[in-house]
């Protein structure tokens, strides 16, 4: 069990960093392809590739320090570091996206000459060193690795169209196509984006995750141990994929030791299938006052 979990923490970090160099490396060639074909769109998109870069490389250093052992300063780990290299990410593509409505919008209304020649051979490599890297991406689990690829989705859905149109210009003076089909993409990514950052704030305040229910878990532990109740549970997790629990269940006063040891061994046991790592278990007993014990 603790190879596979090191076993996956070691591809999300593989996946994140191959995609770091891979982005890094064809904004470094399009740099000196805007400056040989003396395209701004080329060396504007340079630009938004290197910001890219950037938050693709704080992505995979705050996926490794995640990784770390909890200590006395995070008793629970670092796992929540990986989330925070998600709402990075997706703080700056909307930055980004804000940026291209920006740039883009006006030229609906006054559309500029493009270089469709130096498009074209820039839009096939650009598909193929960003598509390469979502491949590489597209199975990842975390929310971190979600909206680094949405990063690169963006590219490559970016590229396409920068393909599709400069075929369109070798053949027709059309340039308002570009700024079009530029504001449909950068609208379809801030949908997903936002998808995203509404699922990272949810975890962020500590919402229970959305494949649980309280009520469910509270019946299971009543009707497969020998606990009369189970109440004040809490479900959380740390960054989309390690849950953690805590709960109370009554027992029977006159219950004997080795019998509580059952039952919160059979909790544990019933939460560890539903894929919670760490439960903390409370036992009350019938005799308490609980209403000292009601709220958190």
């Amino acid at each position: 069990m603790e190879h596979n979990h090191n076993h996956h923490q070691h591809n999300k970090q593989s996946n994140i960093k191959i995609a770091f160099f891979l982005n890094l490396s064809f904004t470094i060639l399009e740099i000196f392809g805007g400056l040989w074909t003396n395209s701004m769109a080329i060396l504007s998109d340079a630009v938004h590739d290197l910001g890219d870069s950037i938050s693709l490389g704080g992505a995979w250093y705050l996926e490794k320090y995640s990784n770390k052992e909890a200590d006395n300063r995070f008793s629970f780990g670092y796992a929540r570091f990986s989330l925070l290299a998600a709402l990075i990410n997706s703080l700056i593509l909307i930055v980004g996206s804000a940026l291209i409505l920006g740039r883009s919008i006006p030229r609906i209304f006054h559309p500029e000459e493009v270089n469709p020649e130096g498009m074209l051979l820039f839009a096939i490599f650009g598909i193929v060193i960003n598509g390469m890297a979502v491949l590489r991406l597209k199975k990842g689990t975390s929310l971190n690795e979600k909206v680094v690829s949405w990063h690169l989705l963006e590219d490559v859905l970016g590229w396409g169209v920068t393909l599709i149109v400069s075929v369109i210009l070798m053949f027709f003076d059309v340039p308002i196509l570009d700024p079009i089909l530029s504001v449909l993409i950068t609208m379809y990514v801030l949908y997903n984006v936002m998808k995203n950052l509404k699922e990272i704030l949810y975890i962020l305040m500590q919402g229970v995750p959305k494949n649980f229910s309280i009520g469910e878990i509270e019946k299971e532990i009543t009707d497969k141990t020998d606990a009369i109740d189970a109440h004040q549970t809490h479900i959380w997790s740390l960054d989309g994929e390690k849950n953690l629990l805590s709960t109370h269940v009554l027992v029977d006063d006159k219950i004997g030791y080795t019998e509580i040891i059952k039952i919160k061994n059979k909790v544990k046991e019933l939460m560890n299938k539903k894929g919670i790592e760490h439960i903390t278990v409370e036992i009350d007993f019938q005799s308490e006052d609980h209403n000292k014990h009601s709220g958190y």
